[in-house]
């Protein structure tokens, strides 16, 4: 089924004649609106769009796709003003959960678009990490929830995502991991690091019972040693003074590094980047609601401009 709000990114390509133009328009990201544009033309096969001196321009299959399109939102939106009058999305609240990388990063975007769009909704945000979250998803506190889990990990988190457990999941990006080292260290200048470069370091991480620490420490076995810890923080910006310190270093998710200490050398891990899964979650079995649906469709298409899809080196 063709995307609505891809096919609304393609018409205000189309209409304003370039990305740049689209992107002003709906309040989006350059890269989110060419990512939106590129996915529908995979999910139909055929190029859309094609740009040249004169800006973007539809194709024969775009002309032919966005001739429908203004009749298919002219019934979306008189079917939403029914539903949107009759389920609150005119009033009411939404009320989020998410966890600190993501509430620093993707998330104020996210709100700012959802207000722009829905001023009337109340939205109320809280912070806590997916294993004190998840109880109040289900129990009802919070509407949505954004979490993240890590492959292959023994918690509850990663169990409610592998295998629903209750709850409405919809994948937003790949979290990637990286190493983070003084900026004097010998391997500060690596293109790219192994964890077995680091066998012999001291390492710095979250607290040892959370689902972070328990997988870098997997990762770790995994390539044939026992890492050192010698400090531990729930907080990035602690750990990244830390390793700017010279007192160890550490693996800290690509959401957590839009900001980097000027004493930290950021590394791609090699052979293989491990990272964790962010999703959006709501409480399964009564429907999603139309504030948290709205919230939804936001946050699948800014979440891809916040992945790092090049690495670090």
């Amino acid at each position: 089924m063709i995307s609505l709000t891809r096919l609304r990114v393609l018409q205000e390509v189309v209409r304003r004649g370039s990305f740049s133009g689209a992107a002003d328009a709906l309040q989006y990201t350059q890269s989110a609106v060419s990512q939106a544009v590129a996915r529908l033309e995979a999910e139909l096969g055929t190029a859309l769009v094609v740009r040249d001196r004169r800006g973007a321009r539809a194709t024969p299959a775009g002309e032919t796709l966005l001739a429908h399109a203004e009749a298919i939102f002219a019934q979306v939106e008189a079917a939403e003003a029914d539903l949107h009058a009759m389920l609150g999305l005119r009033g009411g609240r939404l009320r989020i959960a998410v966890f600190p990388s993501a509430g620093s990063t993707l998330m104020p975007e996210a709100i700012a678009a959802f207000r722009r769009r829905h001023p009337e909704v109340q939205l109320f945000l809280v912070e806590g990490e997916p294993e004190t979250v998840v109880p109040r998803l289900r129990a009802g506190e919070v509407d949505l929830a954004l979490l993240f889990a890590f492959p292959g990990a023994d918690d509850p988190v990663a169990g409610a995502l592998a295998h629903g457990g209750g709850l409405e999941v919809t994948p937003l990006l790949e979290d990637v991991m990286h190493v983070t080292l003084p900026s004097e260290h010998p391997l500060a200048g690596a293109a790219e690091v192994t964890l077995w470069d680091l066998r012999d370091e001291d390492w710095v991480q979250t607290a040892e019972p959370s689902p972070c620490a328990r997988h870098v420490v997997r990762l770790c076995r995994t390539a044939g040693f026992e890492p050192r810890v010698t400090f531990e923080s729930d907080d990035y910006e602690t750990i990244q003074g830390l390793v700017a310190a010279g007192v160890g270093v550490a693996l800290i998710p690509h959401l957590a590094l839009t900001r980097v200490h000027h004493g930290v050398s950021v590394r791609s891990l090699a052979p293989t980047r491990p990272s964790r899964s962010v999703v959006a979650a709501t409480a399964g079995g009564a429907g999603v609601a139309p504030s948290a649906a709205a919230m939804l469709e936001i946050l699948t298409v800014i979440a891809p401009d916040y992945a790092d899809v090049r690495g670090w080196g």
